[in-house]
């Protein structure tokens, strides 16, 4: 097995609501200019940093490792390396994902803007994306 394909079945295992990405989808990604992969044991995030802006793409943890301070791990990671180079980083967040967004909040993301019905869910209406912003100091 690639690595690709161990970080999309930890994606598909943490994303059992929301479409996880496929190994081919993941290894466009860490092949394109300004994308970072974060790992850790039972988790990793992707990050993309473009003009100033850095976005986080995704994090995924294991459920079974949820709870454990690792996604926190690799976003203070994230925000820790991009802090000097960039002057905001983003993220997008399903509304209903209330774990994900008091992280987000404890980190010091705020809720800048809505994409209404953004997410799809099986058998339920969709669900609106919170778009967070965090305003890094540059160093």
């Amino acid at each position: 097995m690639t690595d690709t394909e161990d970080l999309a079945r930890l994606h598909r295992a943490a994303f059992t609501v929301s479409r996880p990405w496929s190994a081919a989808e993941i290894e466009g990604l860490i092949g394109s200019p300004h994308v970072a992969l974060f790992r850790a044991a039972h988790g990793f995030a992707l990050t993309r940093l473009v003009a100033g802006e850095a976005e986080l793409l995704t994090v995924a943890v294991d459920p079974a490792h949820h709870r454990k301070g690792i996604a926190e791990g690799l976003l203070r990671r994230w925000l820790a390396e991009v802090g000097c180079t960039a002057d905001t980083a983003l993220l997008d967040v399903a509304a209903d994902n209330f774990p994900a967004q008091s992280l987000y909040v404890k980190l010091g993301f705020a809720e800048a803007a809505r994409r209404p019905e953004y997410y799809a869910r099986p058998n339920t209406p969709r669900v609106d994306a919170v778009i967070m912003k965090l305003a890094l100091t540059k160093g």
